[in-house]
């Protein structure tokens, strides 16, 4: 056995304080991981897997295969780094960033550290052995131009990138497929003999048979064949496979869900609650299919009582169950225009754990009380069973409540009562809302509206009347008292955390208000007040649009997080996801948190731990984005779709972002977006200012600043690339300040640069869209195959 270290303890004999948490999650328990960093800092070296093992006198071969998987695990998450010398070490976080890559269309790419910390570069030459979503380990290797931290890849911890969608081309003797997906700058090679029956120009599926690497590009072979990219529906089904979205149901779970019937069966009824004669209702779109949350309130000498009620889909997905592996992987629901894939089954989404009205349902109830001013004072949480007395959605009951309508009123008139509490109690706790300062801006959602074979019939905008704000209002409330419960009992959880503006984005900021003759108050650290304040004091200006705009762009993103670092758009200091666990597994994360300390055990016998919640985090977090990117892509490519046709026609529109190559444009009522592209501009030399957020021309002084109304041309509609490119026709505000005299100058001057000199110099920001096909023109659309490559 191995000498220690006089100052190391005999771990053999150690007791592991997450001893209890181990069993529960494992028959034959191994270390915790914990336990695991613990000993390589005490030993304070590099140790090898048998020496781990023998400190923890650890020797039957189950207990060593589990060992083995764990540290790979650790490995794979950046907590320890398998050196060259097949030995394990403590990962120095001073050094060595362990992170998301995130790539982007130019080939170059960023790393998103796991610790929140401000993102690092990658330059074409380290992204080459990269892909969009890989997990890498990197090291500082200084400052690029632009003063951004530049990493250089020191280990690739895991791949994500495991097929593509994309168009297949035959060229020059070689076979390449050009993914969809804009942040996969590379081309995948098709091996020899691995096409099929594809077809030039067809949509297809490659599968990566070897990842890139310094020698040589993606490889793989064609493994499903999706057809013309014009049949309806093709969108979705690119979206599923170009994100990797789980989108069936393994044979395993299917088996498992078998027993399930329609019915709560009387046994799980047993000791909870009992709230059927509640008249709690739910309260949600006309669309919608499942029913997380229903409310209830009635007056107090105080206030009020409010039950918030939420499906309890931990009942039934148990911690290492079929159900529990897949809704981890998915993470959450992907809701499509018209489609959803769910994170659960249906049998559970739409039937046990949906809160449909009349029938017998399980739920967890957060009970709030509110005093007058609307201030959430004491909350329990509890196991129940329930009925829905009502299924309502937002537009009925903003007729009833706001409007008066008759006939609904007396449609719901035993529920009238109650639902007239539950409007007094939120216009109370809206006052408490505004007084703290959590943020609401104006900003505007949109449906699509389908006509015949898919094809879009109209965009329409998504109005949010009080309704909705109500039901938000209640669930905003539910989740702090989540999180404020489970910071008390001391529980390992997953927090919804939005940080306040980094110290470079405030700066920008500032300087951008500055010039307006506007000042953010709070000096170094604004609060959401401070930030309320400002949008209420230029409510009545002309630019008040574009100032909301540059405050919004100036937050930073929420995440899941294990750290309780508050929400700062929603002004609380802790704030959880609780009421949708349907449809979002860190919900279902907190449920078993709550009902775990319910129980009265302990924190740490919690089947997670702390770094487990880290992981949790960050892996949430990213198919959350995958999530989103999904949808997007589905919705960019069916506005394109809808542009194909007009062609010449001329819109009128907003400003809608300004970048170093031209500015993007909303066109009004059919809310699309396209690119004015700088080179259109006219005989003018235009110089980008990112802070003022506009383009100046040199010459004619013409600005074109976010915010600004102008009239375009469609002009291009390309739905490979899901972009659009609009020409100008006109602009109200182009013209603002008087054009520079044409008197001609003694001095003699510099021959001025070309535009496209300019845009060279200047590389695109993480947010840039291309506005033409530069995949084609990338210096590996393809190579010449090396030895390697058969």
């Amino acid at each position: 056995m191995p000498s220690k270290s006089k100052n190391v303890p005999d771990f053999a004999s150690t007791n592991d304080p997450f001893a209890e948490r181990e069993a529960e999650k494992y028959d034959n328990p191994i270390p915790s991981r914990e336990l695991i960093l613990q000993l390589l800092a005490n030993e304070g070296r590099p140790m090898p897997r048998p020496e781990i093992a023998s400190a923890f006198a650890i020797e039957d071969e189950e207990r060593l295969e589990a060992l083995r998987r764990r540290l790979r695990a650790m490995e794979r998450d950046g907590q320890l780094l398998f050196n060259r010398g097949s030995r394990y070490c403590l990962v120095n976080n001073k050094d060595l960033i362990v992170g998301r890559v995130m790539g982007h269309p130019d080939g170059f790419g960023f790393i998103r550290p796991d610790d929140g910390s401000d993102d690092l570069y990658l330059s074409p030459r380290e992204m080459n052995v990269l892909l969009h979503n890989d997990r890498a380990m990197v090291r500082i290797v200084g400052v690029d131009r632009k003063n951004r931290r530049e990493g250089a890849v020191v280990e690739i911890l895991e791949r994500n990138t495991h097929q593509v969608v994309g168009r297949l081309y035959f060229e020059d003797g070689f076979v390449y497929v050009i993914p969809d997906n804009k942040n996969i700058a590379q081309t995948v090679l098709v091996e020899n003999g691995q096409v099929g029956k594809a077809k030039q120009g067809q949509i297809v599926v490659a599968e990566i048979t070897q990842q890139p690497t310094k020698l040589h590009q993606p490889l793989g072979k064609i493994i499903e064949i999706l057809g013309d990219h014009l049949a309806p529906g093709m969108e979705i089904e690119m979206a599923i496979r170009t994100h990797e979205l789980p989108n069936t149901w393994s044979a395993e779970l299917l088996a498992e869900i078998k027993p399930l019937t329609a019915d709560v069966p009387e046994s799980a009824k047993e000791g909870r609650v009992d709230l059927r004669n509640t008249p709690l209702v739910t309260i949600d779109g006309e669309d919608a299919r499942d029913f997380d949350d229903a409310v209830y309130c009635k007056k107090t000498p105080k206030g009020w009582k409010l039950l918030v009620a939420i499906a309890d889909v931990s009942h039934y997905v148990t911690v290492g169950s079929e159900l529990d592996h897949e809704a981890h992987k998915r993470s959450t629901s992907v809701y499509f225009p018209e489609q959803v894939i769910p994170m659960l089954p249906e049998i559970l989404s739409n039937g046990l754990c949906s809160l449909n009205p009349h029938v017998d349902r399980l739920c967890m109830v957060c009970e709030m009380l509110i005093d007058g001013e609307g201030q959430v004072g004491r909350a329990r949480f509890y196991d129940a069973v329930m009925q829905s007395h009502a299924r309502l959605t937002y537009t009925d009951v903003a007729k009833m409540l706001v409007k008066g309508d008759t006939g609904l009123t007396e449609k719901h008139a035993t529920l009238m009562p109650d639902l007239r509490e539950l409007y007094a109690l939120y216009q109370a706790m809206r006052i408490a809302r505004e007084k703290r300062g959590a943020m609401d801006f104006d900003t505007q959602e949109t449906k699509i509206v389908f006509g015949k074979h898919r094809k879009i019939d109209k965009i329409i905008p998504v109005v949010r009347n009080d309704a909705h704000k109500l039901i938000e209002e209640f669930m905003i409330a539910a989740n702090g008292a989540a999180a404020r419960f489970l910071n008390s009992k001391k529980m390992p959880k997953l927090l919804r955390v939005h940080e306040g503006p980094s110290e470079e984005k405030l700066a920008n900021l500032r300087t951008f208000l500055g010039e307006l003759g506007l000042k953010l108050t709070g000096d170094n650290e604004p609060t959401p007040v401070d930030y309320m304040n400002l949008i209420e004091s230029i409510k009545d200006r002309p630019d008040a649009h574009l100032i909301q705009t540059v405050l919004l762009r100036s937050m930073s993103q929420a995440v899941y997080s294990a750290e309780e670092k508050g929400h700062f758009g929603l002004a609380l200091s802790a704030y959880a996801h609780f009421t949708s666990p349907i449809r979002r597994y860190p919900d279902l994360l907190v449920h078993r948190a709550i009902r775990h300390s319910l129980q009265g055990k302990k924190a740490d016998s919690f089947v997670y731990g702390v770094p487990d919640m880290v992981m949790l985090g960050e892996h949430c977090s990213a198919n959350e984005r995958r999530a989103d990117d999904a949808t997007r892509d589905v919705t960019n490519w069916l506005k394109c779709e809808y542009m194909m046709d007009k062609i010449g026609d001329e819109f009128a529109g907003v400003i809608s972002a300004v970048t170093s190559f031209g500015f993007f444009v909303e066109l009004n009522d059919i809310y699309v977006e396209g690119l004015v592209h700088i080179s259109s501009l006219g005989q003018d030399y235009f110089h980008f200012d990112a802070l003022s957020h506009q383009l100046k021309g040199e010459h004619s002084n013409t600005r074109y600043r976010l915010g600004d109304t102008v009239k375009v041309k469609v002009v291009r509609v390309d739905l490979d690339e899901k972009k659009m490119d609009f020409a100008l026709v006109s602009s109200d505000k182009s013209t603002a300040d008087k054009p520079k005299s044409a008197k001609k100058s003694t001095k003699k001057k510099k021959p001025a640069k070309k535009i496209e000199s300019v845009k060279a110099k200047v590389e695109p920001s993480k947010d840039a869209v291309p506005t033409k096909k530069k995949r084609r023109k990338r210096s590996n659309k393809f190579k010449k195959p090396s030895v390697t490559e058969s």
